[in-house]
């Protein structure tokens, strides 16, 4: 919130230094687009699975702006910082071959193949929307091969579906083992 106050008084001094004074209808629009931005991304959540070979890292968000948003997945291994995926910064050589991204609605999915042991470490996820005076959202996950759960393969359908269409779909299937009879 520091930020925000500093990015208002900033855009305050320089409007009153452009027009000698302020007036009071411009400070009100400078106070409200600036709060408009304030807080336009939380990560609500971040969790790792094993898909097959690969390690699939989830960050899920909550969005209030239509603004663009940049990423970066990182590892901490040895007190050390290695990007793996980025559009904030440059990712790491290792990773740029075995490194994938995609982006849902709401969440930001890093693909690590052929993840091993020595892949083990403190992941970070860290976000950032565009005009977002608030800073970067972070969220650290540790990842230990041997403790991964297998990802659920309808995950992204339960997240992104309504519980009721899910129902309607798998009532044929449920009728066909005699569980439901309409």
């Amino acid at each position: 919130m520091r930020s925000v106050v500093q990015a208002l008084l900033s855009v305050t001094a320089t409007a009153e230094h452009l027009s000698g004074e302020m007036n009071p209808t411009v400070g009100i629009a400078v106070i409200l687009t600036v709060l408009q931005a304030a807080h336009c991304q939380m990560i609500k959540d971040l969790s790792a699975c094993l898909l097959g070979q690969s390690l699939r890292v989830d960050c899920r968000y909550e969005n209030k702006t239509s603004n663009p948003l940049t990423y970066e997945f990182s590892i901490t291994k040895d007190n050390r910082k290695h990007v793996i995926h980025s559009t904030i910064s440059v990712s790491e050589n290792i990773y740029r071959s075995r490194a994938n991204v995609t982006m849902h609605k709401n969440l930001v999915c890093l693909y690590l193949q052929s993840f091993t042991t020595s892949d083990e470490g403190v992941y970070m996820c860290e976000l950032k929307a565009t005009n977002d005076y608030t800073g970067n959202q972070i969220k650290n996950i540790t990842v230990i091969k041997d403790k991964l759960e297998k990802c659920a393969g309808f995950s992204l359908l339960i997240q992104n579906t309504s519980w009721l269409l899910l129902l309607l779909l798998s009532l044929p299937l449920l009728q066909a083992v005699d569980f439901v009879s309409l």
